[in-house]
C-alpha cells in the first residue's frame, strides 16, 4: 500500500509500506478519507520531528535533536475490512472514526509507526469506544474525517464551562474556532461572535450559526464586541466588555492581550491554538480583573463524545470543509494547506 510521510524540509513523500494484517485484538480499516491539521503542515515544513518525540523505530545511536521522517495523518476515516478473532462490535463493512491517541504503538500520524494518511491503517487493540467508533452509513467520509479535530474543539468549549446566558467571543476562524463555535450554538449559548481576518471565513461563521462576526482586520474589536455585548466592570469598577468568555483559536498575541486588557471581572480566557513562541502577560490587568486563563489541549474524553453528534449534523460540519482532494493529487493538497490563506480545511479522499 502506498502511505505520506515528510520528506525534506516543505515536502513530503509518498511510500510503498506493506498492508497490515490484523492480529487477534486488531482491525484493519480501509482509509477514505483524512483531514490534514496545522500538526501535519508543521512536521512537513520542519521536515518530520526530532527523534526525541517520535515512538516509531529510529536507528539506534540517532541524535536526539536529529529530525526523522513522520508518518502523516490522524484524521482519518474509513470502513473495516478485517477483524482479529477476539474483537468485538465490529463487522467488515462498518464506517468507522479512529482514536489516534487509542494505538499502544504511539500516536497516529504525531511520531508513532502508523499514519492515517495511508490507504490502510491498522488499529492495534480494537475496542469500540476506545481505539474506534463506528459511524452511520449516512455520514460521508469526508465528514466523518472531521471527528479528530471536532473533538479538539469539544474539549475547549467543555474546558470553557460556558453556558446558554454566556457571550462568548471565538477568535480565528479556522476548523478548531468554527468547530467551537457550532458547540457553543447546539450547547445554546446566546451569543456568539466570531473575529478573523479573511471574509471568506467569516461568511463561513455565519453559515454554521455564529450570531455576529467582526472583520479584525479593518474593524475596531473593542468597539464592535461593546456594541454587542455591552460594558462589564473590574474588580475596581473600571468598565470593559460585557463577554464573558474569549476563546483563542488563532494563536495570535493580540488576542490573549485584548482579553487580559478589555476584560471583565471574572471573564474567562480559552487558549486552544498553539502559540509559538512566549509572550508577556500583564499581571495587574488580569489582578483587576481576576481573569481565568484555562489552557486546553487534545481531547482527553471527547473524541467519540462529539461522534454522534457529529453524524446528527453533519451538513454544518460539512460547511466546515473547502477542499476535498483525492490522493491522486496529494502534493496539491499538501501545498493547498501549507499556503496561507488558499483553504480553510483540506481532505484527502480516497477513492475505489
Amino acid at each position: 500500500m502506498r502511505s505520506v510521510q515528510t520528506g525534506g524540509s516543505d515536502k513530503i513523500e509518498v511510500v510503498e509500506t506493506a498492508r497490515p494484517v490484523p492480529g487477534p485484538a486488531d482491525a484493519v480499516v480501509r482509509i477514505r478519507a483524512c483531514g490534514i491539521c496545522g500538526t501535519d503542515t508543521q512536521f512537513v515544513h520542519m521536515g518530520g520531528m526530532p527523534a526525541a518525540w517520535s515512538t516509531a523505530p529510529v536507528p539506534e545511536g540517532t541524535d536526539p535533536q536529529q529530525i526523522v521522517p513522520v508518518v502523516l495523518g490522524h484524521e482519518p476515516a474509513g470502513e473495516i475490512v478485517a477483524v482479529g478473532t477476539e474483537v468485538s462490535g465490529l463487522a467488515v463493512g462498518d464506517h468507522v472514526v479512529v482514536n489516534p491517541q487509542g494505538a499502544p504503538s504511539g500516536i497516529i500520524g504525531c511520531g508513532g509507526p502508523l499514519g492515517g494518511m495511508s490507504e490502510y491503517l491498522l488499529i492495534q487493540n480494537a475496542v469500540v469506544g476506545s481505539s474506534v467508533a463506528v459511524v452511520p452509513d449516512s455520514v460521508p467520509f469526508d465528514v466523518a474525517a472531521m471527528n479528530e479535530p471536532m473533538a479538539v474543539a469539544r474539549h475547549c468549549v467543555n474546558r470553557s464551562g460556558a453556558t446558554p446566558t454566556d457571550k462568548v467571543v471565538v477568535f480565528g476562524a479556522g476548523p478548531i474556532g468554527l468547530g467551537a463555535t457550532i458547540w457553543l450554538k447546539l450547547r445554546g449559548v446566546q451569543h456568539v461572535v466570531v473575529a478573523d481576518i479573511i471574509p471568506s471565513r467569516l461568511e463561513t461563521a455565519l453559515a454554521v450559526g455564529a450570531d455576529a462576526v467582526i472583520d479584525s482586520s479593518r474593524e475596531d474589536v473593542v468597539a464592535r464586541l461593546t456594541e454587542l455585548h455591552g460594558v462589564g466592570r473590574n474588580a475596581m469598577g473600571a468598565p470593559r466588555l460585557g463577554t464573558d468568555i474569549y476563546i483563542d483559536a488563532a494563536g495570535a498575541p493580540v488576542v490573549v492581550d485584548t482579553a487580559i486588557q478589555n476584560g471583565k471581572w471574572k471573564a474567562k480566557l480559552v487558549i486552544v491554538a498553539v502559540h509559538k513562541k512566549p509572550e508577556p502577560v500583564d499581571i495587574g490587568s488580569m489582578l483587576r480583573n481576576e481573569l481565568t486563563i484555562i489552557a486546553s489541549q487534545g481531547y482527553p474524553t471527547e473524541i467519540f463524545e462529539v461522534t454522534p453528534e457529529l453524524a446528527e449534523h453533519a451538513d454544518r460540519f460539512e460547511k466546515l470543509i473547502s477542499h476535498r482532494v483525492p490522493f491522486a493529487e496529494i502534493d496539491r493538497a499538501f501545498e493547498l494547506a501549507m499556503t496561507p490563506g488558499a483553504a480553510e480545511k483540506v481532505v484527502v479522499t480516497y477513492g475505489d
